[in-house]
């Protein structure tokens, strides 16, 4: 890049961000606190659910984490592609509308399959916003104000959780009591408090739909092209992603990726089987094979298609590092968003209006404050030092540690409401500082594949695996306090890759337009 061009790029990043810009953001915050109020819900209604259709705490943690989890992730990868060819607003509107409708057909389930896929359903149509949203933010705001604009953002993630026990405590408790024996349709409190948080969303989509749609790129100096045909990307990533096609994919590549395609999926599925054998869950691992196969299947794909975002994501370590290092931190943080309710509840004894209040306001309130506070902090250090992020990200998987042990080891309630504020504080201050960093490792054109890819690491290792381990261990030992303390075991590991990440950023930022062009980007 020249040097113009750099002074031209300084320039538009010093110039004041429009108001226009905050106002987009407060309606894409509405539209995540919205994504995590149906995704969150669950948790207020968990024994509720539990009661109704049989099911062990193993159970809910697939529900919660990993029939959401895994499909959320898979299809974040294509759509994450079409945020990046094709109109990111349009995207937006019709995912919401689709998780709206399958969360609110999760009112009518009447058995654990039904509500898995309706599960299925709301994760597919949630794996359009982020990806879309972290692009459209990265081209409303400059990088000195990237952190703190996602974190604002990522806001509306606990906002939403925090809401969402609120309202369905509430729903749950007056619907019951209005209609002890089920009221329309045979619909008991669970089922109406589905319905409730269902049907704003498509609402929702209307406004999202009025927003603008920004030049990518501009903000820096580096506008992109439209491309031609934007879901023609989209499709062929499909084929890279959802089984059988990945076969197919992969055969169109030779006959050597087709062997390599196929050792993969039977050495993962092998794993899982093995896996699901101890634990007697095969539907968890039988999900979870599937979301990795497809995972190894898409970025070998990847590879080939496209060489420059292959090496800025898969091929770079502090890429990885970062990102695998945050899965820790949701790994833990998921679990204990999940898990506080039902433990409160069937524990201590809570009813679920009070604890809904209490874990559910405290919830807010902390990720609120631990996410905005996180972010500036992450752009401050980041002013300082080239690594300061990873500090933040660091701190949101050492802090949480000793809070989680007392807290669900206490019989004392308002400890417990407490150190759940305390935990949403510190598990939240990080996810500002990693979506920021991500950001900042690829060139405008792949954010969206970039955001797709992190957000593989917060559900495939984060979401997939931490509510269920939890419910897992609870199941397998007849305690909820052990189940969910052993998700402890992300500390350590996510120590490691974080003191990694520290190391190799820094490197990584400084050398990303040159590996871009020795990859073959065009136009550096």
């Amino acid at each position: 890049m020249s040097t113009q061009g750099i002074g031209q790029t300084d320039a538009i990043a010093e110039q004041k961000v429009p108001g226009y810009s905050w106002y987009a953001l407060g309606v894409l915050v509405l539209v995540y606190l919205l994504n995590f109020i149906d995704r969150n819900i669950l948790s207020i209604l968990a024994n509720d659910i539990k009661a109704d259709l049989g099911l062990s705490d193993a159970d809910l943690g697939f529900l919660y984490g990993t029939a959401f989890g895994v499909f959320y992730a898979l299809f974040g990868i294509p759509l994450g592609r079409l945020a990046d060819s094709w109109h990111r607003i349009r995207l937006m509107t019709l995912g919401l509308a689709l998780w709206s409708l399958m969360t609110t057909l999760s009112g009518f389930a009447r058995s654990g399959m039904q509500l898995s896929l309706a599960r299925i359903g709301v994760g597919v149509g949630e794996a359009s916003a982020s990806p879309a949203a972290y692009s459209l933010i990265s081209d409303w705001f400059p990088k000195r104000m990237r952190g703190t604009a996602l974190a604002i953002y990522s806001a509306g993630l606990y906002l939403g959780g925090g809401i969402s026990l609120l309202i369905g405590g509430l729903i749950v408790e007056q619907w019951n009591a209005t209609y002890p024996a089920g009221g329309p349709f045979g619909l008991v409190g669970w089922q109406a408090a589905f319905l409730a948080v269902g049907l704003p969303g498509l609402l929702l989509a209307a406004w999202v739909f009025s927003l603008r749609e920004p030049v990518r790129g501009a903000i820096e100096g580096m506008p992109t092209p439209k491309v031609e045909r934007p879901f023609r990307g989209f499709f062929a990533e499909m084929f890279t992603v959802i089984p059988p096609f990945t076969f197919v994919a992969a055969a169109q590549r030779g006959g050597g990726s087709l062997a390599i395609n196929v050792l993969a999926a039977v050495l993962i599925g092998s794993l899982c089987w093995f896996i699901g054998t101890l634990t007697e869950n095969y539907q968890q691992w039988g999900a979870i094979a599937i979301g990795y196969y497809a995972v190894f299947s898409w970025a070998t794909s990847l590879r080939h298609r496209d060489a420059p975002t292959f090496k800025l994501i898969w091929g770079t370590p502090a890429f990885l590092y970062v990102v695998l290092g945050y899965g820790m931190v949701a790994f833990a943080s998921y679990s204990v968003s999940f898990w506080s309710a039902p433990y409160a509840e069937r524990v201590l004894g809570a009813s679920k209006s009070v604890l809904g209040f209490w874990i559910g306001g405290g919830g807010a309130l902390g990720g609120f404050l631990g996410v905005i506070l996180g972010g500036r902090v992450s752009d401050w250090l980041r002013e300082r030092n080239a690594s300061g992020r990873i500090l933040v990200i660091a701190f949101g998987v050492l802090a949480p540690v000793v809070p989680l042990i007392i807290a669900f080891t206490t019989d004392n309630v308002p400890l417990f409401y407490f150190l759940n504020f305390v935990l949403s504080l510190f598990g939240s201050s990080a996810l500002g500082a990693a979506a920021a960093t991500t950001q900042d490792l690829v060139l405008p054109r792949m954010r969206g594949t970039a955001t797709a890819t992190f957000f593989l690491s917060t559900t495939l290792v984060g979401l997939a695996l931490g509510p269920y381990m939890a419910g897992q261990v609870s199941t397998m030992t007849q305690n909820l306090s052990t189940g969910v303390l052993s998700v402890l075991v992300a500390a350590p590991i996510g120590s490691v890759l974080l003191w990694l990440a520290y190391r190799s950023v820094p490197e990584a930022e400084r050398t990303l337009v040159e590996r871009a062009r020795l990859a073959g980007e065009p136009g550096l």
